[in-house]
């Protein structure tokens, strides 16, 4: 993967013209706080001027989007299934006392499971462990009908008890979603199921033979192999099991095909709609040369203003960065927005040209880099009910360098964390000076989206690989390396002058803004998600921490940026703004180089020495802070509903509304939407 999804750093109030206009001011944005998290709603401002067509088409592909939840549980772990039937069964059937305070523990774990899509946080990958006792489980199990529950052919409830309650209690069954210590065998380590009775050796040899015969056959080595399958040891054998129709999880992709097939009804040009027929061919074929041919014609779909992903893509959930997670989200182009985003998309050979890397890692052409704002009509899969604020995609390098990417920042998102986040008074604990905290309020809202897309536009877009260098050469240090040059590229150009020139920017304040963001939170702020004792594990958080120290460390002499004790509290002060973005450039320098030649050794130093550890008394004091704003680090979202008017057999109208109950959401999707076998 040469990609990935930029994930917000931190909430903070920003400014920004609220551009939602087709729903009341009084909209409610938060809906609830649970543990860590919080429910946000989102709105979909144009819907209503998209034309008949064109919401006939959202409204296919939303659900063909939600088909494949089911999916992204079981492959985030292979009981996620049984665990989800067995609390939903309880949360609606169970007879007991519903007042109790164990009850309430009952139900944010049930949010929390339906939060992350399984039993490991979203973010740190560990194992959530319930509030509640393994005692009490056992009383909700037995005071809640059999028919209900998810019972094997014969077996009784203590039975039942006696498979289940591991699974929720024993902190030892599955305790990493993804290990990425190098220490350790990864696969054997991780919990995701993309792997069965294979180890890590086995697995890289096993790809390794099959890029190696498909070279002696001279057939296509371009694709990516293993992206849509899982690895198994059948019989002493280790054979790949296909994501296809008729193949592992087939009954969800039926109904995907399903939907796009309707949805290839009403496309809105020859391009998508030959980009959506190449998508069912892929998953009827399960063929990885397809789905190349699927993302080279989404690709040129240049002109369509509905659009979508759908398919096996991030890889973050596979500790040997191989194997992709299904994700979805339906979307449609902010057109007066989008003028930001083409400016940039118009000059990516500027940017490449005097970008600080070296000469030979350079792309001498860069060919079709679009760039849009857009807003999100529906999230799926991986992307729900988290979600990121951009993407740039597809993954495949030599399909980016030969046909371009499509780049974007999903502006109703970010619209949607920053109302919510308003008067919070996050910046005012962590923020320097009110300089910085009036800068946030004037120019965040900007800043933020800016580096979003130079990010996704350009960071993810520049560079080039060497010749036999290929996406997994950094294995568990890809993701991390790969959002940290991207990170890098937007962090240098903001301060670039031309911004302004081309009235991207009014001045230089915007840059500040983001530098003052970035650097108060790979420092410091982003501390709030990792649990005492902890090291940082999440690839973005890795990102952020890893270029943060780096420039900290190599501006102390200087003082660049300076750290300052005020009334016992800890703050980072950026004194030369300057002198950071050239470190920025450097340390761009370093990573597009490890990125280019596939350097394994000096991405895992320079992770390990710059992106891991914790500052446990700067940890302790950052959570003692944060705890009193009652904040939620996590965000998820509800999404909106969708309903076909019909007149007889005639679509006559698609109408949306904006639920706020985030548990009969996720009840309704269990209903609507629960194809695969719970065993």
């Amino acid at each position: 993967m040469i990609m990935s999804i930029a994930i917000t750093a931190f909430s903070s109030p920003q400014s920004g013209k609220d551009k939602n206009k087709d729903v009341k001011d009084d909209f409610k944005y938060l809906t609830e706080q649970f543990a860590d998290s919080k429910i946000l709603r989102y709105q979909v401002p144009g819907f209503e001027e998209l034309s008949l067509k064109q919401k006939e088409l959202v409204y296919y592909l939303s659900q063909a989007a939600l088909c494949g939840r089911d999916i992204t549980y079981d492959q985030n772990y292979k009981s996620n299934l049984l665990i989800r039937t067995t609390l939903e069964a309880i949360y609606r059937d169970y007879t007991g006392d519903r007042n109790s305070g164990d009850y309430k523990n009952f139900v944010v774990y049930l949010k929390r499971v339906w939060f992350c899509n399984g039993i490991h946080h979203h973010y740190s990958t560990d194992k959530f462990l319930p509030e509640f006792s393994q005692e009490y489980f056992a009383t909700l199990v037995k005071n809640t009908r059999s028919e209900s529950l998810p019972l094997a052919k014969g077996q009784g409830k203590e039975q039942f008890l006696a498979e289940v309650s591991p699974l929720l209690f024993d902190p030892a069954v599955a305790p990493k979603r993804v290990s990425l210590d190098p220490k350790n065998d990864l696969v054997l380590s991780s919990a995701s199921n993309f792997y069965d009775g294979v180890n890590q050796k086995e697995a890289e040899a096993f790809y390794a033979g099959m890029k190696k015969k498909a070279r002696k056959n001279k057939q296509d080595t371009l694709v990516s192999f293993g992206l849509n399958s899982k690895l198994v040891k059948e019989n002493g054998k280790i054979v790949e099991k296909t994501y296809k129709v008729g193949g592992l999880y087939t009954r969800c992709i039926e109904q995907i095909v399903m939907w796009l097939e309707k949805a290839s009804a009403v496309t809105e040009t020859p391009e998508q709609n030959e980009a959506v027929n190449k998508l069912v061919a892929y998953y009827r074929s399960g063929d990885l040369a397809t789905w190349d041919e699927y993302n080279i014609a989404w690709v040129k779909d240049q002109h369509s203003l509905v659009d979508f992903i759908n398919g096996f893509i991030e890889v973050y959930g596979d500790p040997m960065a191989m194997k992709g997670s299904w994700e979805s989200i339906v979307n449609f182009k902010d057109v007066e927005a989008t003028k930001r985003t083409e400016i940039l998309s118009r000059n990516a050979q500027y940017f490449e040209d005097i970008s600080p890397v070296s000469p030979e890692f350079k792309k001498k052409k860069v060919k079709g880099v679009t760039a849009k704002v857009i807003t999100v009509a529906q999230l799926g899969g991986e992307s729900d009910p988290t979600t990121p604020i951009g993407i740039n995609l597809p993954n495949a390098n030599w399909i980016r360098k030969e046909y371009g990417s499509k780049s974007v920042t999903m502006d109703n998102i970010t619209n949607a964390y920053d109302q919510a986040a308003k008067g919070n008074g996050f910046l005012d604990e962590f923020a320097f000076s009110k300089e910085e905290i009036d800068r946030a309020g004037e120019y965040g809202h900007l800043a933020g989206n800016l580096t979003t897309d130079l990010h996704e536009c350009l960071g993810h877009g520049s560079g080039q690989l060497k010749k036999g260098v290929g996406p997994d050469s950094l294995k568990n240090y890809h993701s991390t390396i790969e959002e940290a040059r991207a990170d890098l590229f937007a962090l240098y150009f903001i301060k670039d002058p031309v911004l302004e020139k081309f009235g991207l920017v009014p001045n230089d304040e915007v840059a500040k803004a983001e530098y003052d963001s970035y650097i108060r939170n790979g420092l410091m702020t982003q501390l709030v998600r990792i649990h005492p004792g902890k090291t940082i594990e999440e690839s973005h958080m890795r990102d952020r921490a890893l270029i943060a120290h780096w420039v900290y460390e190599k501006g102390l002499d200087d003082k660049t940026i300076e750290m300052i004790t005020r009334d016992g509290k800890t703050y980072f002060k950026i004194n030369d703004y300057r002198a950071l973005r050239e470190k920025f450039g450097e340390l761009l320098k370093i990573v597009q180089r490890i990125t280019s030649e596939g350097d394994y050794n000096a991405a895992k130093e320079l992770v390990e020495a710059y992106a891991v550890q914790v500052d446990p008394a700067l940890h302790k004091e950052v959570l003692e802070r944060y705890k009193k704003l009652n904040i939620a680090p996590y965000t998820g979202f509800i999404n909106p509903e969708y309903t076909l008017v019909r007149n007889g057999e005639t679509v006559t109208d698609v109408k949306i509304t904006y639920p706020d109950d985030f548990a009969a959401q996720m009840l309704s999707y269990s209903k609507k939407f629960s194809f695969l076998p719970v065993r």
